[in-house]
């Protein structure tokens, strides 16, 4: 009897493996900032200057759906110390806001719109608070567990909860006007804030620099590297939430002791909060395509920016631009040239047809494998004719962890084998693209691996250029 694969190292838990699964979804970067032109408010701004239009969280959702996102997260509380929800903890919040005579909740009405659309919703709340007198001290702790735990107990199921790594500096701090700084390692007692998440969120994610769950891909562009491990170590590399190494960080730990992907955050725009200045600044469909692969692609997810104007709007050309990305993506996985092809292999597990590299061309949790001791594997798709693409999908099955170290692609062009692509890690998710290629067969050839080779999924497509 040929037995499954033994996972090896740390593998995602359930969380963590619907979070996978959902590989692209947004943020909503809106707060005073958005009124005041500011990217980091300083803490002293009046909840009155907060008074969007027409605010529809509804059109924020809606447009998320339509671009392909799976979920939204907010910024409930950014910097500045605004908190968009009617907080019993602070009068700095929508309450005391012209914004529905202060009867509104910005976090109710996009908890609400996200359910009604069907997509998940996640929420941001910033350590850092440069308008509460007490930041810096230790009474602040309790202050921000208890605005984390109305956020946790009274807007639904959350998928993620975001922290970033912003910690201390000068702000308005209740009027004292001044510089305050913390103790990274120390301050925040991260192990308790985030069981309070775990006890109140448990199928929630949590990031930060360094996880628990998610880490940060260590820089703002859109940007991962190629070669990208679930993996973290950051105890040993001595990180902290707001003290990494963010060349290092992005690349993970082949060896690390804890599952911790990575995801790309980005913009839309140049800022994070939306600037009137910045609307002939938007990204354009193509670039969004080259941002989607360039995360997505390198085993990460997308988190990208979609920051409402004055009016309380995904602004028109933001729109404009998701529409077209959106378009470019579908034409470009609408079909599978796979799915025409015969695939084999010599290294199948055992020999053993639950194993086979067929696997690789269903869509279920079926997986193609090698045998314990077999760390590289060639698997060869051919076509009932030759075929033009350029797109290239794999996938691990990482249940079982993650393995590949390095791999190759090869096209059968004029009778004759051509390497065409190159790699290191696969992960949750690669997608190679290729130069434009006529072929009558294709091969992957795993070079090495951590141990046994699993992987789940094999694809190729052709983008609409081609």
């Amino acid at each position: 009897m040929v037995t499954a694969p033994k996972p090896i190292g740390p593998v995602p838990s359930l969380r963590q493996l619907a979070w996978h699964a959902m590989e692209f979804y947004g943020f909503i970067h809106f707060t005073v900032n958005t009124f005041t032109d500011k990217e980091w408010g300083y803490g002293d701004e009046s909840p009155a200057i907060f008074a969007p239009t027409s605010l529809d969280a509804k059109q924020w959702a809606q447009v998320a759906k339509m671009a392909g996102m799976k979920g939204l997260i907010l910024t409930a509380k950014h910097h500045d110390g605004f908190c968009l929800w009617p907080s019993r903890y602070t009068d700095h919040c929508v309450r005391n806001s012209p914004w529905k005579d202060g009867k509104g909740d910005v976090v109710r009405e996009l908890a609400n719109a996200c359910e009604d659309v069907g997509i998940k919703f996640g929420i941001y709340l910033s350590p850092w608070d440069r308008h509460q007198c007490t930041y810096g001290r230790r009474e602040y702790l309790a202050y921000y567990r208890w605005q984390l735990m109305e956020l946790l107990t009274q807007y639904g199921e959350l998928f993620e909860v975001w922290f970033d790594g912003a910690n201390g500096g000068d702000g308005f701090y209740g009027g004292a006007r001044e510089t305050r700084t913390i103790d990274k390692r120390s301050y925040y007692d991260w192990e308790n804030t985030w069981q309070l998440v775990r006890d109140l969120q448990p199928n929630a994610v949590m990031f930060s620099d360094v996880g628990p769950d998610v880490r940060w891909v260590g820089n703002e562009k859109g940007v991962a590297t190629e070669t990208s491990w679930c993996m973290l170590d950051a105890k040993g590399a001595g990180w902290v939430p707001g003290d990494v190494n963010a060349d290092l960080l992005p690349v993970g730990h082949e060896r690390g002791g804890e599952w911790v992907p990575a995801e790309t955050d980005v913009s839309i725009r140049p800022g994070w909060f939306y600037h009137a200045s910045e609307d002939d600044k938007v990204r354009t469909p193509a670039n969004l395509e080259e941002i989607y692969y360039s995360s997505v692609g390198r085993n990460t997810s997308l988190l990208l920016n979609l920051p409402p104007d004055r009016r309380g709007l995904i602004h028109e050309r933001d729109v404009e631009a998701l529409s077209g990305f959106r378009s470019i993506l579908d034409r470009t996985f609408a079909k599978d040239l796979a799915q025409g092809a015969t695939i084999a292999s010599l290294q199948t597990r055992g020999g053993d047809e639950a194993y086979s590299p067929r696997n690789l061309l269903k869509a279920d949790k079926s997986y193609f494998a090698t045998d314990d001791e077999v760390k590289s594997a060639t698997i060869e798709l051919a076509f009932p004719r030759s075929v033009r693409f350029d797109r290239i999908l794999l996938q691990e099955q990482i249940e079982l962890g993650q393995r590949v170290k390095a791999f190759r692609i090869e096209a059968a062009i004029g009778g004759n084998w051509r390497e065409i692509a190159r790699g290191t890690t696969i992960g949750a998710k690669r997608i190679i693209c290729v130069p434009a290629t006529d072929a009558e067969r294709l091969r992957l050839v795993v070079e090495d691996a951590r141990a046994c080779v699993t992987l789940q999924r094999l694809g190729v497509f052709a983008s609409p250029a081609v």
